[in-house]
């Protein structure tokens, strides 16, 4: 069983998220763009939002999945998350909210975690997953060092119908400098990643904590 963790860097807190979350993430997961590219319910209910948080306090004890909200000064900005955790690998997947998009919350999230995910838990490989066509998310992605792998034809599920799948993966040996990914533009367009190591610490199994 893991140790419930808050991760810290120089603008964000990601702790697994509580009861005290559930309104701000039913009202980011209304956004078009979170229910078209996530797997989120659509539409997205309170009720949703409240077994969200259920089931990630159970997956946290399970050690199956390792779910932060991330927050900035004025609350709640997005998700990251560590799932199907097995074998010394994982997949790293997150969303962040309409309002917050532009700031590089992504990049600097995802780095902590990834930090955490090969340090600490000593991962040998994380997987990232997307729609076809995610173009924001590949971005985020291939600036955390990912490497594009593949395309995977009918290999996700969203909005009810099969969709082609983009496929990249990080190995505990890989540099983490970002590399050209054919299905995207060149570099220049990559966005900033966030080095900085996060701080760790014992996060509080107050509430409902987790997904």
């Amino acid at each position: 069983m893991h140790d419930l963790l808050t991760l810290r860097t120089g603008r964000l807190v990601l702790a697994p998220p509580t009861e005290a979350d559930i309104d701000a993430i039913h009202l980011a997961c209304q956004d078009a763009e979170v229910q078209r590219w996530t797997t989120v319910p659509s539409p997205y209910t309170r009720q949703d939002a409240e077994q969200f948080v259920e089931l990630t306090a159970e997956r946290w004890q399970s050690g199956e999945e390792l779910t932060w909200a991330i927050h900035d000064a004025a609350g709640l900005v997005g998700m990251v998350g560590l799932h199907r955790i097995v074998d010394g690998a994982a997949e790293l997947g997150y969303w962040i909210s309409a309002a917050a998009r532009g700031r590089g919350y992504g990049a600097e999230a995802g780095c902590a975690v990834v930090d955490f995910a090969l340090g600490p838990m000593r991962l040998e490989r994380l997987e990232w997953h997307a729609v076809a066509g995610n173009v924001a998310s590949a971005r985020l992605a291939r600036s955390l060092g990912f490497r594009f792998e593949g395309v995977r034809r009918q290999g996700t599920r969203t909005s009810g119908r099969r969709e082609d799948a983009w496929l990249a993966g990080l190995v505990s040996g890989d540099d983490r400098s970002p590399v050209d990914w054919p299905v995207l533009a060149p570099l220049a367009a990559a966005l900033p990643v966030m080095r900085r190591r996060a701080r760790s610490g014992r996060g509080l199994r107050a509430g409902a904590a987790a997904r």
